[in-house]
């Protein structure tokens, strides 16, 4: 199996060389990019498996790159794995990072281990959604106006495509799949990312406001069950 390749997109020399170094060591193929542009030309000409994304670039800004990945432009960029490798560690930085796109978030300094234990959790993750059966593929949940199809890996609100990332059409499939049923944030870590994955409730959180916005009037349905998760609350079954 060819190795898996990480882009590393970082304009300060010395970090850049310090994540290749780490990343090479952990058994990576490593490219790397000094700015957002270059990123997404690389993108184009080269397969790449998880983006690592300085969140501070010259020219476009981490932010902006995630977002043109999500948008598939020019080539269908939106199934890559994205991690935010930064030194912006507030509470904004983190929400602004995962509403515009990223799968994860490592705030400088960082511990190696911990990056390289990211990097592998993400790339099973993608790998295991790419790997899915045939008959689990094809499968279509409808509820209400809302329409999943994990083939195309769209979600759709009466007809109308919303762009959601990797994690957000994991947490909507697995609570729309079972409407009224109550998931536990730590259900939904295990769900959506694989029970080896470092990440906190909070960061759940933060990944359903983001979806309960791009959702718009069916984010309602989503429910918060105080000290116990989340849920969809269909309206047929409730008879709204």
């Amino acid at each position: 199996m060819a190795k898996i390749n990480i882009l590393v997109v970082e304009d300060e020399a010395d970090i850049q060389q310090l994540v290749s170094y780490n990343l090479i060591r952990a058994g990576f193929h490593v490219t790397c990019a000094d700015s957002g542009e270059e990123a997404l030309e690389r993108l184009r000409t080269e397969e790449v498996h998880c983006v690592l994304l300085d969140l501070m670039l010259p020219g476009m800004s981490g932010i902006e790159v995630c977002r043109a990945m999500r948008r598939g432009e020019g080539k269908d960029f939106r199934s890559i794995p994205i991690i935010m490798l930064t030194a912006k560690g507030e509470e904004e930085d983190v929400v602004a990072g995962f509403e515009g796109g990223a799968d994860d978030y490592i705030t400088k300094p960082f511990s190696p281990k911990v990056l390289v234990a990211r990097i592998k959790a993400v790339v099973k993750r993608a790998h295991a959604d790419r790997d899915e059966n045939e008959e689990s593929r094809k499968t279509v949940i409808v509820v209400d106006g809302l329409e999943i199809d994990k083939g195309r890996h769209e979600v759709s609100i009466e007809g109308q495509v919303i762009q959601l990332t990797t994690t957000e059409f994991s947490i909507i499939s697995l609570l729309a799949g079972k409407p009224g049923w109550v998931f536990t944030r730590q259900q939904i870590i295990d769900a959506v990312r694989g029970y080896d994955f470092l990440i906190t409730p909070r960061a759940i959180d933060v990944q359903i406001f983001g979806l309960r916005k791009k959702l718009g009037e069916y984010g309602r349905m989503i429910e918060t069950v105080r000290g116990i998760g989340y849920r969809y609350r269909s309206s047929i079954e409730n008879g709204d």
